[in-house]
């Protein structure tokens, strides 16, 4: 993109994870100026944490060929629980040592910036919303596929972030009351025990346990079993694991009929990783979801894959931090 072409102002947007934080710059079109990643280092903790996060920032406005007057705001996109209002991370399990953390204030004290703090998946909901594939409709719901499943909803514009911002949970939205299945959370019956890429492998290995026949079997034994060999397995024509995908369609179907009914979206988009099972997984929810909606809704709601791929989340948390600060 041309310095021409570049629409002011500008929005550094920092995605932490808890392997790798990415971060990038962000013009007012929802136009990523430049993006880089680099390790969290999350076990060195909260104190360290912040000097990565603000190194993140500063290496990706540099990227851009701006100068750091140009930067607007920041802001954060993060996991675990957190209270947005007060900009605390609570207890975040894949960051230890950073419990209880007022990472909001200290970044933003940091890069002398005005910071927000959102959730992740919050935060990447709002990178399609603004800049992806929700863009130019007023509500999106978005469940991200990965080791777990996040979601995100928008309505007319705003992030539902919940009294308490636990909102749009959807990896734990209840599909199956009797004989469920476990969730990472520890509870019974969550769409994540289901339907994330360690649920798919889970179902396989008890389904292979069970003495089903299946290639799959070879993956079991050198321990290469993940949710991309039983995707690749069911394009090559094995039938166990094309039901295992089939079925995981449906569970991805029914959360999101779940929340189609609840909020009656434009949109209802699938990113993470699993969504390069190609369109054959979404053909198979769509499929579904026309079977158990409502006629309207299941006629007026678009399903469809997200398109910014890893970058929504920090396109995201500096849309959010555009829509906080860019007035």
């Amino acid at each position: 993109m041309s310095k021409s072409e570049r629409r002011p102002p500008f929005y550094l947007g920092i995605d932490l994870g808890g392997t790798n934080i990415k971060s990038g710059v962000v013009d007012d079109d929802g136009r990523p100026l430049s993006s880089c990643s680099r390790p969290t280092n999350a076990d060195a903790g909260g104190a360290a944490g912040i000097l990565t996060l603000a190194e993140a920032g500063r290496e990706a406005v540099r990227l851009s060929g701006l100068m750091w007057e140009d930067i607007k705001a920041v802001g954060l996109g993060s996991p675990g629980t957190m209270d947005l209002q007060a900009g605390m991370l609570l207890e975040p399990p894949n960051l230890p040592g950073w419990e209880q953390l007022a990472i909001r204030e200290l970044l933003g004290k940091e890069l002398g910036k005005p910071t927000i703090l959102q959730n992740d998946a919050n935060a990447a909901a709002f990178g399609e919303f603004w800049a992806g594939a929700g863009r130019g409709t007023e509500s999106l719901v978005m469940f991200t596929l990965g080791t777990g499943i996040g979601g995100g909803i928008i309505d007319k514009g705003r992030l539902i972030e919940g009294r308490h911002s636990h909102g749009a949970e959807l990896g734990h939205v209840i599909i199956q009351m009797e004989n469920a299945r476990q969730c990472s959370c520890g509870a019974f019956g969550h769409l994540e025990g289901y339907a994330s890429a360690t649920a798919l492998v889970a179902r396989a290995i008890e389904a292979l346990e069970r003495g089903e026949v299946s290639s799959l079997r070879r993956h079991l034994k050198d321990d290469s079993l993940s949710a991309r060999t039983i995707d690749e397995a069911a394009d090559a024509g094995d039938s166990l694991a094309k039901r295992l995908m089939r079925e995981t369609a449906r569970y991805l179907a029914v959360g999101a009929v779940c929340v189609m009914h609840t909020i009656d979206p434009d949109i209802v988009l699938f990113g993470g990783g699993m969504i390069a099972s190609g369109p054959a997984l979404l053909e198979a929810i769509r499929a579904d979801v026309q079977s158990m909606a409502f006629p309207v809704p299941a006629a007026k709601t678009r399903i469809e894959y997200a398109q910014l791929g890893g970058d929504a989340g920090f396109i995201g948390a500096a849309g959010c931090a555009r829509q906080a600060f860019g007035g």
